[in-house]
């Protein structure tokens, strides 16, 4: 970093805490251990991933571990590292750390959740200090570069030279406004500064989804490569599994099996796959990909990079939201 950030005077009282949201598998856990090293290297702060759900250690626990490590805890900056606020940010995180919801819950307005889910019978955060909760990182023109970085990493792994590329921003869809207006502002800024003609669409929950998005920027403009970058922070079924079988890259064989090659070639050609998968795998399994059941009209070169992981631009973003938080 240019001007690098200091933390030395808040490292004796000052505890980060990353909410992420929790996966049953791996790929996420790994990215965010991966993140929270880097943040760490980065600020000396005693930092530590929670999790929302499914996977350990649980906020409660993960502030139980910031308070064993640093004895005079003062404060603790809790910065859910999501890309768009949605009813995860807004209600959940803040439910359970004992903070409040941001707004009505619309699958329970009443607050009275039923046994057995996640925010029933919640034990209280023990922790008497400040507990300071942030926005999540929304559209920072920061992640452009990342997106930059990915469109690069396609285009190396591309089969055409001088091919006419668009470019297709995909994001998860919430059931909240935000992810759209968090895609539809990044999207906007993507398209003032980038020569290539390109759209924005969703894997779930909101429309326009991903088939629609491809064939309108397809029929509006003549493309033989097409770039669909995965606005994720981390792997998980959608960006390994649900994302490359809607691109046709791996095979849905209509039982759930996916057959693809674990090779990293991340083009339409060579049977492509990576072994990531995103955090937010929500635990639906009732994902509703058939979308009205339009399919991709693109025969062209699709490529496919990896997500956000733990890119060093991310984690600069990471740094200057909590020095933010504490100046």
């Amino acid at each position: 970093m240019e001007n690098k950030l200091d933390f030395s005077k808040y490292a004796d009282d000052t505890a980060v805490l990353l909410v992420s949201h929790g996966s049953s598998l791996p790929y996420a856990k790994n990215t965010f251990n991966d993140i929270c090293k880097k943040f760490v290297e980065a600020t000396g702060l005693n930092t530590e991933v929670g999790y929302m759900k499914v996977a350990e250690p649980l906020l409660p626990e993960a502030i139980d571990l910031l308070k064993e490590a640093t004895p005079n805890l003062k404060r603790i900056i809790a910065l859910p590292v999501f890309l768009a606020a949605g009813i995860h940010t807004n209600i959940d995180i803040p439910t359970i750390l004992g903070i409040g919801a941001k707004e009505v819950d619309p699958r329970q307005p009443d607050g009275i959740y039923p046994e057995g889910h996640y925010l029933y019978g919640l034990e209280d955060i023990d922790f008497d200090g400040e507990l300071k909760y942030l926005n999540p990182i929304g559209p920072s023109p920061k992640l452009l570069e990342i997106i930059d970085k990915r469109i690069e990493d396609a285009l190396n792994e591309s089969k055409l030279e001088d091919a006419k590329t668009g470019v297709l921003l995909v994001s998860h869809g919430s059931r909240l406004g935000y992810n759209k207006e968090f895609i539809s502002t990044l999207h906007g800024l993507f398209a003032e500064k980038s020569e290539y003609p390109s759209n924005f669409g969703f894997m779930e929950l909101v429309e326009p989804n991903i088939p629609t998005s491809i064939n309108k920027l397809v029929s509006e403009n003549e493309i033989d490569r097409l770039i669909v970058v995965p606005v994720f922070l981390a792997p998980g079924v959608h960006t390994t599994r649900d994302i490359p079988t809607i691109l046709g890259l791996i095979e849905d064989d209509g039982k759930g099996h996916h057959h693809h090659d674990h090779d990293h070639s991340h083009s339409h050609e060579h049977g492509h796959s990576h072994g990531h998968e995103h955090s937010h795998d929500h635990g639906h399994h009732h994902h509703h990909h058939g979308h009205g059941d339009e399919k991709m009209e693109f025969d062209g070169e699709v490529l496919y990079p990896e997500p956000i992981c733990d890119d060093d631009i991310l984690i600069e973003i990471l740094e200057q939201m909590v020095f933010d938080a504490l100046e």
